[in-house]
């Protein structure tokens, strides 16, 4: 590789595997206890031995050393020198010196981290594009099992996926996964991951009883947050309260306190081991989406018109990956990685083989959307 690594004592050199029910090997080298935690994080615990080469290899370092300079794309947010490419950035922004060979991605892709990074940039983008390559489709919804029936549910971001989850969840449905579902490429079963679950404090106004499996000082941090939120609300429409700031400061305030009401629990916290299987059948398919109206309800829809439609979500959730590839092809013109450049393709094929026979309904709701109205409208149509 074009970076030489600096490793140092203090850190184990055993290697910590992940294994995605077969469709994707992951292995970590040269880990802390505390690197191996933030991989945790990201993939969910599916530690397991590795009976095959990974398909990702990430080593931790102590330092990348450059053996020739480092050129800037953008305000330091990437750079490459003569053989390599390095992503400058982490989650929220944090500084970050990773290298990651993106012409291997979809083959076995390396990334070289230097430690103390909150999280391994673009780590989920590269395992679903190397779980594309090996012909399975990573799908963005959420799955259960309800009553015997493997249920997958779609559609755009803040859909309602989630809520529609957190309905059947607590009707005793058994979880299979959140955020990413993948689907095997005979259409007839698919896999989750047990990586934690948003849980916004609205949720759990309609499902109480999670609300216990808060940790005391969560909620008592959403209960800090609302009021604070309120009381600038308030403080808006007062004059007293633009006295002491100003109205436009307070606007832009109180947004960004709502969106941070929400917790991340593990599926097992929430729902219990045994309602965890993380796998089920593929049967029916329920595409979610918000609307005007205040009434919730569902419709027969041509399962070709989800895939169709999928394929332009699938696009959006690899945008950040996609600026980074483009930043790369800029540093290396000739390295052109086949998989990313035919992954809409690919993707749309295997959605469309998939879900071909697939029995399919469209649910309209408002949003926020009344949590049980979503159980009502759907579970009529999953016997």
């Amino acid at each position: 590789m074009g970076e030489k690594a600096s490793q140092t004592g203090g850190h184990s050199l055993a290697a910590i595997d992940y294994d995605l029910h077969g469709l994707a090997g992951v292995r970590l080298l040269n880990a802390s206890p505390r690197e191996a935690a933030v991989v945790t994080r990201q993939l969910g615990p599916i530690q397991n031995p590795l009976t095959r080469e990974p398909d990702i290899v990430i080593r931790f370092v102590d330092q990348l050393l450059t053996p020739s300079r480092v050129r800037y794309i953008g305000l330091d947010d990437a750079g490459f020198t003569d053989d390599a490419f390095l992503v400058l950035r982490s989650q929220y922004k944090a500084r970050a010196r990773v290298q990651i060979a993106f012409d291997q991605i979809g083959k076995q892709c390396e990334i070289v981290c230097e430690r103390g990074l909150p999280a391994v940039p673009l780590l989920i983008p590269i395992l679903n594009l190397t779980v594309l390559g090996n012909g399975a489709l990573p799908f963005h919804a959420s799955a259960f099992t309800y009553n015997g029936t493997g249920v997958l549910v779609t559609g755009w971001s803040k859909g309602g996926k989630t809520e529609a989850l957190l309905a059947f969840m607590a009707r005793g449905a058994k979880y299979v996964g959140d955020e990413w579902v993948y689907l095997h490429c005979d259409g007839q079963r698919m896999y989750g991951v047990p990586e934690p679950i948003r849980v916004w404090d609205w949720h759990l106004q309609y499902l109480p009883e999670y609300r216990r499996q808060v940790t005391r000082s969560d909620q008592a941090r959403l209960r800090m947050l609302k009021a604070v939120a309120t009381t600038l609300e308030r403080a808006a429409s007062m004059r007293v309260g633009r006295r002491l700031l100003p109205a436009s400061v307070m606007s832009r305030l109180t947004p960004v306190l709502k969106r941070q009401l929400y917790v991340h629990l593990s599926p097992q916290t929430i729902f219990g081991e045994q309602f965890c299987p993380l796998a089920g059948a593929l049967q029916k398919v329920f595409f979610l989406a918000s609307h005007e109206r205040p009434d919730t309800f569902t419709q027969p829809m041509d399962a070709r018109e989800i895939a169709q439609r999928m394929v332009f979500s699938l696009q959006h959730e690899r945008l950040d990956l996609m600026a980074y590839y483009l930043k790369f092809r800029f540093a290396f013109p000739e390295k052109a990685n086949e998989l990313i450049e035919h992954a809409e393709e690919q993707q749309r094929e295997l959605l469309t083989r998939i879900l071909a026979d697939k029995e399919a309904y469209a649910v309209y709701h408002p949003y926020p959307v009344p949590i049980p109205s979503l159980f009502d409208a759907i579970s009529p149509f999953c016997s």
